[in-house]
C-alpha cells in the first residue's frame, strides 16, 4: 500500500530551514506528500525537496509570501494540483521582527510580524478548511500551529510584539478547533521554546541560546526533530482525540 496515497497532502509553511525543514522531512518519511513553501531561501528549500527525494519521499517546493493572500491561494492549488488533496497543514512560517524594546520597535516592524504570523496562519488555515471540511464536501483533516513559549513568557526586553503574534496563534487555534470539530478537521499547535536553529543568529544574537541556557530546567536548547515529532503525533491519528491542544514543548522553561 502507498503510504503517500493513504495519508494526502501537507503543507508546510516557512519549510526551507529549522523546524519547518524537519517538519517536512520527518512527515516525508511518515508518508505525506509534502508542498515545502519558502519566501526567499529557494535553494534551501530545493535541499529539503532533494533530501525528501533521495529517501524516497515526495515532496515539491513553492513559493509563497505567506503575508500576501493572492500568493497562499496560489500555493494551495499548485499543492492540490501536483500532490493531490490537501489533507493536512502545519503553519510554521514567522518572522520575529528583530529585537526591540516596545518602546523602541517601528509600527513597519508590528506590522510585518502580524501580518506573516498571524494574518498569513489564518489565511492558509482558512484554505485548509475550505478544501477539508466535511461541510463543505471534503474528508476531514489536521491543522497544526507552531506558537511559542514566548506567547507565556511575553519575552520582555527582546520580542515582545512578537510573543504578542504568537499569543495570538494560541486564541485561534483555540476558536478554529472548536469551529471545525464536527467538520472532520482537528486544529491543535505545538509551542516550542528555545530551539537550536539559525533564528538567534539571523536576529543578531548569535549567542542567545547560550546566555538563556540557565533559564531551561533540561539545561539544554532544543532540537528542531524534536518539535517535528510532537507535529507529527498531533497530524497523526494517534492523537485522534486532541484538538484545540496546545503542546508546549521547551524543556521544562
Amino acid at each position: 500500500m502507498n503510504q503517500q496515497e493513504q495519508l494526502g497532502t501537507l503543507i508546510v509553511t516557512g519549510a526551507s530551514r529549522g523546524i519547518g525543514a524537519a517538519v517536512a522531512t520527518l512527515a516525508a518519511d511518515r508518508g505525506y506528500a509534502v508542498a515545502v513553501n519558502f519566501a526567499a531561501g529557494e535553494a534551501e528549500a530545493a535541499k529539503v525537496v532533494e533530501k525528501i527525494v533521495f529517501r524516497g519521499g515526495h515532496a515539491i517546493a513553492i513559493q509563497a509570501d505567506i503575508s500576501q493572500e493572492e500568493q497562499i491561494i496560489r500555493m494551495f492549488q499548485t499543492a492540490e494540483r501536483e500532490l493531490g488533496p490537501i489533507k493536512a497543514l502545519v503553519n510554521n512560517a514567522a518572522v520575529t521582527g528583530g529585537f526591540a524594546r516596545v518602546e523602541e520597535v517601528s509600527s513597519a516592524a508590528i506590522a510585518k510580524v502580524f501580518a506573516v504570523n498571524v494574518t498569513g496562519t489564518i489565511l492558509c488555515a482558512r484554505e485548509a478548511v475550505r478544501r477539508m471540511s466535511t461541510r463543505r464536501g471534503g474528508s476531514g483533516g489536521a491543522i497544526v500551529n507552531i506558537s511559542s513559549r514566548a506567547a507565556h513568557t511575553g519575552s520582555p526586553g527582546e520580542w515582545v510584539h512578537y510573543a504578542a503574534s504568537k499569543g495570538a496563534i494560541d486564541s485561534f487555534t483555540i476558536g478554529l478547533a472548536r469551529e471545525v470539530a464536527r467538520e472532520g478537521i482537528r486544529v491543535s499547535a505545538v509551542a516550542p521554546g528555545l530551539v537550536d536553529t539559525g533564528l538567534h543568529a539571523a536576529n543578531g544574537d548569535p549567542n542567545r541560546l547560550q546566555r538563556l541556557l540557565g533559564t531551561i530546567p533540561m539545561g539544554r536548547a532544543g532540537e528542531p526533530r524534536e518539535i517535528a515529532e510532537g507535529v507529527l503525533w498531533l497530524l497523526s491519528s494517534a492523537a485522534s482525540y486532541a484538538t484545540g491542544t496546545i503542546l508546549q514543548i521547551g524543556g521544562g522553561r
